[in-house]
């Protein structure tokens, strides 16, 4: 199963998403699953600094990793549209995640602490 986990501050906005796991769906190559998952979180990062520019710490490997943290530092506007990237990426894995409950997990970290 993917754990997909998105961090909050206490004032509810994104602060950063991870993925870890396989989903188990089919075979490595095969799995639409780990496709999608990856597909969302990857344009999500790539639309975070092309079209908004904000450069943000990713890890990614081979153990089915994706991670990213939004910088501390952004303008208002640079705020707003990560706010609006990451709600599309929560609504794309919330939707993945209606079709294949078994295959992927959301969790919600607030603050530091985890809510799943």
């Amino acid at each position: 199963m993917i754990r997909a986990l998105f961090s909050r501050d206490t004032e509810g906005r994104f602060t950063g998403y991870s993925a870890k796991g396989h989903s188990g769906y089919a075979e490595a190559g095969s799995d639409i699953v780990c496709a999608a998952v990856s597909v969302l979180g990857a344009t999500c990062i790539n639309s975070l600094e092309t079209v908004c520019g904000i450069v943000s710490d990713v890890v990614a490997n081979d153990e089915g990793i994706l991670a990213f943290r939004l910088p501390k530092q952004m303008t208002d506007m640079q705020q707003h549209d990560a706010q609006v990237l990451m709600g599309a990426l929560e609504q794309g894995l919330k939707d993945l995640a209606e079709q294949f409950p078994q295959n992927l997990r959301i969790a919600y970290q607030i603050g530091g602490k985890c809510n799943d």
